[in-house]
């Protein structure tokens, strides 16, 4: 049986705790013993996690103090590698931005891998000198192997950093479609009116630009249009939306519903899912929506092509794009012609992990 570390910073809602929950619930128990260690034991989707996986906790000191600060944290770490050093045969650092959990990962295996979950170009506006920083930071050179979760993440990193090329690969995350399809099932008081749309994640303006979306329903209302927006999720700028739809009088249009474990009743009841993303690592609300065979319209995030002119429409990353996204949507509708095969997805994907996990270079 396989020994693997997994370390990550929380399992509050995102869609990068979400893929996590879908890698661990996925991996087979029956040859994988999986330890997961977090900065922050909390989040959302913590039931969730396997009774088969064994929980650690990694608390990183706050201190004020700065050099009390790194003391604290120095010490932790000599504490940890004494007690797990190479004790594992493989450890993956999920969460790319994660300091501690790179340092860990590292340590706790002689063969590791750093999932990178976002499209850094775009965060750091290919500015070449902050990419290259940031990867330096959690000491990516050092990883035996970079994992992207598209083609359009590592082609930006690599075009910055080539010497990553040899060591990456593209793998994206795995889905739990067959709990999907039975968490679709469950009843909801939400009620299904008129052409829906809706729009699941994090509410935080500078990836998300969820004001796009208010901007283009008011837009689209003083047109003459009826359909509402559900929004799933909460944020650091939730209160910003909701005084920005009591502003522009949405409040009959734009429903705030909450975050949600569970998000799958609402991807059943609409018409279509909205992505209005300034950028994006690999949309997990993709192969959701895939899945659920519900029609995308999405901005020119990572990987879109996969979506144009199959699954949804494509358009400019720009509030004027979402405008004329969701305008098409109403005037026209959209069929999908070809049906998302998630068995097949998932397996390609547990075949890339399963040659990682034992190191097989073929």
């Amino acid at each position: 049986m396989k020994k693997i570390m997994i370390t990550a910073y929380s399992l509050q809602l995102g869609g990068i705790e979400k893929a996590l929950i879908n890698l661990l619930q996925l991996l087979d128990k029956d040859h994988y013993q999986i330890t997961l260690v977090l900065e922050k034991v909390e989040g959302i989707f913590l039931d969730q996690v396997p009774e088969y996986v064994e929980v650690l906790a990694y608390h990183v000191s706050d201190d004020k103090n700065i050099l009390v600060r790194k003391l604290k944290n120095r010490l932790k770490l000599w504490r940890w590698k004494l007690l797990h050093k190479n004790q594992y045969d493989f450890a993956i650092s999920f969460a790319t931005y994660s300091r501690p959990g790179a340092h860990i990962a590292l340590n706790a295996s002689k063969h590791h891998a750093l999932w990178v979950h976002n499209n850094y170009e775009q965060i750091y506006e290919k500015d070449a000198g902050k990419i290259r920083e940031f990867f330096m930071d959690v000491q990516a050179s050092r990883f035996e192997h970079l994992v992207f979760v598209s083609y359009d993440n590592k082609e930006a990193v690599c075009k910055y950093i080539p010497e990553f090329e040899k060591k990456s690969l593209v793998c994206n995350n795995i889905i739990d479609y067959k709990k999907m399809y039975e968490d679709a099932l469950e009843t909801v008081e939400q009620k299904h009116r008129q052409t829906t749309f809706l729009n699941v994640g994090r509410h935080e303006e500078h990836q998300k630009r969820l004001t796009r979306i208010i901007s283009a329903s008011k837009r689209l209302v003083l047109e003459g249009y009826q359909f509402e927006v559900w929004f799933v999720g909460e944020g650091v700028h939730t209160l910003k939306y909701q005084e920005l739809v009591r502003e522009a009088g949405l409040q009959d249009t734009i429903l705030f519903l909450g975050k949600k474990s569970n998000p799958f009743p609402y991807y059943k009841l609409c018409d279509a899912v909205v992505l209005s993303s300034m950028y994006e690592g690999y949309p997990v609300v993709f192969v959701e929506a895939m899945t659920m065979h519900k029609p995308l319209i999405t901005t020119k995030v990572s990987d879109y092509k996969e979506i144009e002119e199959k699954y949804g429409i494509v358009c400019d990353n720009s509030e004027e794009g979402v405008y004329l996204g969701m305008k098409h949507f109403l005037d026209c509708g959209y069929s999908i012609q070809n049906r998302f095969d998630p068995e097949k997805f998932n397996q390609e994907i547990i075949d890339k992990l399963v040659k990682l996990i034992i190191h097989d270079e073929k």
